[in-house]
């Protein structure tokens, strides 16, 4: 009896961490949500799969969807686009990438029509933030980038929006997480050795700088770096902050591959970090941004 009580006792306490997962079709599309316990009100988090993925791989890869609930975030895991209609989903960030930018996709009203979706459907707050790998980072950063009025902050790993061609309207804050050995999309920018694409991607500096820009002066900045694990990679954090608060942070993974920290895939393989993990960075940031 006594262990019964313990037991139940824990799972109380488990109770408001625990999500609930739905999927939502809009037309010909679809979007994956993971809701806390307490979902009216919540914050809500769109978390972009990259180039060839879809809601599903993005959602298990990651392990982002559970690691935010925790944090009573909602956490929708929308669906890109593709000519075979649910694989090898992408999304048109501009300059990249396939079907969805070679069709035109419009999917900064698609984004914006899952945002209205869900906080109607399921009574979530008005507190939005994006995140996304690779070409989910691009298209996270291009909608950022559009509507900066809407966007608490974003946070992309290993994907840079086309500074060339796009501007940062208004402040918005931003957090840029990037290897340096990245052979898809190149830290420096251009074409990489192993993209599918070919496109003659942005740099991560300007990227940095694109997203600085709409803050103007009085920034200060500040720098450390994590080097605990013997994995060949080292991160290096470039913090710039106005008024006591971080507006943009970069993580610089020395020796870093095209990879999400901490992801399934991310463990135990040259150049795939093991000194951070990407969910526990990004919640870090978005909290400093409620």
């Amino acid at each position: 009896m006594r262990l019964l009580s313990v037991c139940l006792a824990a799972l109380l306490l488990l109770a408001p961490v625990l999500a609930q997962a739905e999927t939502v079709r809009l037309g010909e599309r679809w979007y994956e949500i993971f809701l806390p316990s307490k979902a009216k009100g919540a914050p809500l988090i769109l978390a972009l799969h990259g180039g060839g993925g879809d809601p599903d791989q993005f959602a298990s890869a990651s392990g982002f969807g559970r690691a935010a609930v925790t944090e009573g975030y909602a956490v929708i895991f929308p669906a890109g686009s593709g000519r075979r209609g649910d694989r090898l989903l992408t999304w048109n960030g501009g300059y990249c990438c396939g079907y969805a930018a070679r069709a035109n996709v419009d999917d900064l009203a698609f984004l914006a029509k899952v945002i209205t979706d869900a906080r109607a459907r399921f009574g979530l707050g008005d507190r939005v933030y994006l995140t996304g790998m690779s070409n989910g980072s691009i298209m996270s950063e291009t909608f950022a980038a559009r509507n900066p009025g809407l966007v608490r902050a974003v946070a992309g790993v290993a994907g840079t929006l086309d500074t060339q061609r796009i501007r940062v309207k208004g402040p918005v804050p931003a957090l840029v997480i990037h290897g340096t050995r990245d052979t898809m999309v190149p830290y420096e920018g251009g074409k990489g050795d192993t993209s599918l694409t070919r496109t003659d991607f942005a740099s991560v500096a300007s990227v940095v700088e694109a997203f600085l820009a709409p803050w103007g002066g009085g920034l200060t900045k500040t720098s450390r770096s994590i080097d605990r694990k013997d994995d060949g990679t080292s991160v290096n954090i470039t913090d710039y902050a106005q008024g006591g608060k971080v507006v943009l942070r970069l993580m610089t993974v020395e020796g870093g591959t095209h990879h999400w920290p901490g992801g399934r895939k991310a463990r135990l393989n040259e150049g795939k970090t093991q000194e951070i993990d990407a969910h526990t960075e990004i919640l870090r940031f978005f909290a400093l941004h409620p």
